[in-house]
């Protein structure tokens, strides 16, 4: 697809077509990304043992880091390039993409060595156990060599979907998905010359299957019909400027993730301090390393619709076609509040048999305390699909403050008091009433955020006819 075709199909074709034309390759995208995140828990779960789950979970948090990373570069870029490529400005676009690839590579390589460095404070520092921290240790070890081409594909998928071509971001989520699925049961069991690895051939898995990731979508981007323009010869060359302005951009998203894992530290530690002492923490933890890879596969799918909005918010905010960004908000606003909701629906009813296939010996106490928590965890779905969509396009429109403030109102304004007073109260229970409370109470305040930006919108781009006295 050539410039101009990209560039009518964004500013011109009709926005709820649009609008599903590109998230439907970015929802398949991360139904595959939270694919195989769910099936490698679910044979570590099957092959290991339901402890060997909260290795998983203890690891968690740094990938988040990483990701938080990948996607505040990313995003920060996305948003430029967007613009840019709406106004027509072709220089911009090129230093937004070049600038953006290498100082990912920087940044992820020097986590990367200071991860493998420090890994025995790594451990005690996310919350290991005496029960899990063996797994953890094999896992973690191989899952920092590959944070490298991980946080690599997250940038360039994202700027994939900035210049409209969302199936390019779909495939290289796919290969990867199918790649880490299919060599799970190699690493993990052993077969022929390979052997068995348990926990640590899932890591093995998983560091191929990225690789196979980022290297489909790096030579995508090399091709001459993208519009990316990546200059290897001198993609050294910073543009300190451009640095500075990706950085502020995506920093609401590098919050929002880096806070999540922070949670998630904090979570696997009040499990430790919280479980009781007759059952141990172990179990815990592994039912909320169940409970974060279902909700990635539950929900994931809906931000993809807020990944095929980004490009056309970013687009025709940058070539002021208010109108149509009015109206692609207001539906994808729909779509992704109906979609979370369902999501709720489906937890209620089935949160038993979901515990049931993570559990290899039908640990009575596994699934029945797993499928509780995630109840009432769930309750909060129908109330976040205001704080995506919000934080999104204040991102795409280039307002990193408003995007920061959202993902702050969340995690780190509500969650962390609430996690402290709850479990003062409700012991482990408090956990899982934070979740729920934190998601509810986010959620209406931004409700009421979108509702006036809506109506300013509204009042300062579309003009509306004054009702006829006929």
């Amino acid at each position: 697809m050539s410039y101009r075709s990209r560039s009518d199909m964004l500013g011109k074709m009709e926005v709820r077509r649009l609008l599903i034309k590109l998230a439907i390759p970015a929802t398949i995208a991360m139904l595959a990304n939270a694919l195989y995140n769910l099936v490698d828990t679910i044979f570590v779960a099957r092959w290991v043992d339901e402890i060997a789950i909260g290795a998983l979970a203890i690891v968690f948090p740094i990938q988040m880091i990483v990701m938080a990373i990948g996607l505040m570069i990313g995003m920060g870029s996305a948003s430029i390039f967007s613009r840019a490529y709406g106004r027509g400005d072709r220089d911009s676009m090129t230093k937004s993409v070049n600038t953006a690839l290498f100082l990912n590579l920087i940044v992820s390589v020097a986590i990367s060595l200071t991860g493998l460095i420090f890994i025995e404070q790594l451990l005690t520092l996310f919350g290991a156990t005496e029960e899990n921290i063996e797994y953890t240790r094999q896992y973690l070890g191989v899952i920092l060599i590959g944070l490298i081409p991980f946080s690599l594909a997250i940038v360039l998928n994202n700027l994939s979907r900035a210049e409209g071509r969302a199936n390019v971001a779909m495939v290289s989520l796919l290969i990867g998905a199918v790649v880490n699925i299919a060599l799970d049961p190699f690493f993990i069991r052993g077969i022929g010359f390979i052997p068995e690895m348990g926990v640590q051939g899932a890591a093995v898995a998983t560091l191929i299957a990225k690789s196979a990731s980022f290297i489909y979508v790096f030579s995508m981007a090399m091709q001459k019909r993208s519009e990316l323009n990546i200059r290897l010869k001198t993609i050294h060359k910073l543009d300190l400027k451009m640095t500075g302005e990706i950085l502020a951009i995506g920093l609401p998203t590098f919050v929002r993730n880096t806070l999540g894992a922070v949670l998630a530290v904090a979570v696997n530690h009040m499990i430790n301090f919280h479980a009781p002492a007759d059952i141990g923490p172990g179990i815990y933890i592994s039912i909320y390393g169940v409970i974060n890879r279902m909700i990635m596969f539950l929900l994931l799918p809906g931000l993809g619709l807020v990944q095929g909005l980004i490009p056309i918010v970013g687009f025709n905010f940058g070539a002021r076609f208010h109108e149509r960004l009015y109206d692609v908000i207001k539906f994808a606003t729909r779509l992704i509040v109906a979609y979370f909701a369902l999501m709720f629906a489906f937890t209620l009813i089935s949160a038993e048999l979901l515990f049931v296939i993570f559990s290899r010996d039908e640990d009575a106490l596994f699934i029945t305390e797993g499928a509780r928590a995630f109840r009432i965890i769930s309750v909060g779905f129908t109330m976040i699909g205001f704080q995506v969509i919000l934080s999104s396009v204040y991102q795409a429109m280039g307002y990193p403050v408003r995007a920061l403030l959202v993902g702050l109102s969340r995690q780190f304004l509500l969650f962390m008091p609430l996690l402290f007073l709850l479990t003062h109260f409700f012991a482990l229970d408090g956990i899982w009433i934070t979740f729920l409370s934190a998601d509810l109470l986010a959620g209406s305040i931004c409700l009421l955020v979108y509702i006036l930006e809506m109506k300013d919108l509204r009042r300062k781009f579309i003009t509306v006819p004054e009702p006829s006295n006929a």
